[in-house]
C-alpha cells in the first residue's frame, strides 16, 4: 500500500521493485524472499529510514497508520477487493499460482480515484491525512 499511495500522493514510485499478484495478495518478491517463513517483522535490518525524504516519510507513515491496524487476513481480502490485484491476475482462479506484476498505472489510476472520492477510501484515515495534497 506504500507503493500505491505514495504513487498517487507525489506521482512516484517510493521503489523501485516490482509487486507481484500472488494468491495471497500483492507481494514484492525481494521482501517476500528475506522475510519468507515470518508472521510478524518487528524490524528491518537492511533498510535505513534516514534515506528516506519528507513526502516518503509522510506516505509510509499515513500507510502505517491507516492500514497498520488490520491483520493479515483483512489486509489480503482488501487487496483482493481492488482492481490493481484483480486486474494483474486475469483469469486465475482465487487459488491459483500467478506472479504477473500490478502496474504501476493501474495503482495511480485506481488510488487516485479513491484519493479523489474520500467516501470511497478503504481505510478512514487515508480519507483525511492531507499527505499530498497541494
Amino acid at each position: 500500500y506504500c507503493q500505491a499511495w505514495h504513487l498517487t500522493w507525489d506521482g512516484v514510485p517510493l521503489f523501485p521493485e516490482k509487486i507481484e499478484a500472488w494468491a495471497g495478495g500483492p507481494v514484492v518478491p525481494d521482501l517476500y524472499q528475506w522475510h519468507r517463513g515470518e508472521y510478524s517483522v518487528d524490524g528491518w535490518a537492511r533498510g535505513d529510514a534516514a534515506k528516506l525524504g519528507e513526502s516518503e516519510r509522510a506516505s509510509v507513515e499515513a500507510v502505517v497508520s491507516a492500514y497498520g491496524r488490520l491483520s493479515g487476513r483483512q489486509l489480503s481480502q482488501l487487496t483482493h477487493s481492488e482492481a490493481p490485484w484483480r486486474d494483474a491476475r486475469g483469469g486465475l482462479g482465487s487459488g491459483d499460482r500467478g506472479s504477473a506484476v500490478i502496474s504501476l498505472n493501474t495503482m495511480r489510476e485506481y488510488y487516485s480515484g479513491l484519493d479523489s472520492d474520500e467516501a470511497a477510501t478503504p481505510v478512514d484515515e487515508l480519507a483525511t491525512t492531507g499527505v499530498g495534497a497541494a
